[in-house]
């Protein structure tokens, strides 16, 4: 098992005005988790997401195929 801590960041996409996520994708091997938080209360709770439930998340977004 790993004591690895999250390395959390803001997509590149982010327009910084303080209404993003962050996510720390360097646990995807050890654990298989994508951490995503609030970047306005980084001592806030994360959502541990599963990678592969994360990588169809993004693909959704992608594909413009998520629904309103």
């Amino acid at each position: 098992m790993t004591t690895e801590s999250p390395r959390w960041f803001t997509a590149s996409y982010s327009n910084n005005d303080g209404a993003c996520v962050e996510v720390a994708t360097n646990l995807v091997a050890a654990r298989d988790i994508v951490p995503v938080r609030d970047s306005k209360v980084p001592t806030g709770p994360a959502l541990a997401v599963r990678a592969t439930a994360f990588a169809s998340f993004i693909d959704s977004i992608k594909a413009d195929t998520l629904d309103a």
